[in-house]
């Protein structure tokens, strides 16, 4: 503690360098970031986002995005966008990179920091099902054992806390951490959804879990896709954050 949680990159540096830029000016350290997968996809930089995260995170696990890129998902999973987005990402990703994804595990469990890592659900993660409500946090929480579990996917940031009598409150922006079960999800660096088109990760100490969101050179990551014909749809949601 503390640590920098980020997810779902998803292609945009411009995103992830002022993620980590951010990260580097709250004092925490390289080793002190957790990635929680899908590095690629949608944007137009997966090389420089892969070798930036790996010199970054000390602990990352893969993404529906990461696998499907290095044909461990049936891209018919996803839609065509996404899925021409994907084909374009295993046209340019180097030999380098795909090696360093295909070291990325499903799941980790930091013993020592009594964390569950998974980028989609606890409960059969290789399905990759999203946790959007607190019927799927309630089922969740059977699949792991430890204080915390954090993940990515739905791109949604949220701080889930878990009360002994079985109640749970959800937080959006920050929250005191006791002796609760939590689930938390920094929300996506690349591509948020909550209508905020904000770069969005977590910090996370020992008494307390906060999403940061940080304005980033949108039009920029925007002119690339084009340049690289990437999908429009993908493009017009980066600046409204859906």
């Amino acid at each position: 503690m503390p640590f920098a949680v980020i997810s779902d990159v998803h292609s945009n540096l411009e995103a992830l360098e002022t993620v980590l830029e951010d990260i580097g000016k709250r004092g925490i350290k390289k080793n002190g970031t957790i990635f929680l997968g899908d590095a690629v996809g949608y944007g137009p930089n997966p090389n420089e986002c892969v070798l930036l995260i790996k010199s970054h995170a000390r602990w990352t696990i893969a993404g529906n995005h990461d696998w499907a890129a290095l044909g461990l998902t049936d891209i018919a999973y996803f839609n065509a966008s996404a899925a021409a987005a994907i084909r374009w990402t295993d046209d340019v990703l180097t030999p380098e990179c795909r090696l360093i994804m295909e070291e990325y595990p499903l799941v980790k469990r930091l013993k020592k920091e009594n964390i569950f890592l998974v980028h989609g659900s606890p409960k059969e993660p290789e399905e990759w099902h999203y946790v959007l409500s607190l019927w799927d946090a309630e089922v969740n929480f059977e699949y792991f054992t430890e204080r915390i579990c954090l993940l990515g996917h739905s791109h949604l940031p949220f701080i889930l806390d878990r009360l002994p009598s079985g109640d749970m409150v959800v937080f959006k922006e920050e929250a005191e951490l006791g002796p609760n079960r939590y689930i938390i999800n920094p929300g996506s660096v690349g591509q948020p959804r909550d209508s905020d088109p904000r770069a969005s990760y977590a910090v996370l100490t020992e008494q307390k879990a906060e999403i940061i969101r940080l304005p980033y050179d949108i039009e920029k990551t925007q002119r690339k896709m084009r340049d690289a014909g990437l999908p429009a749809p993908l493009v017009e949601r980066l600046s409204r954050g859906v």
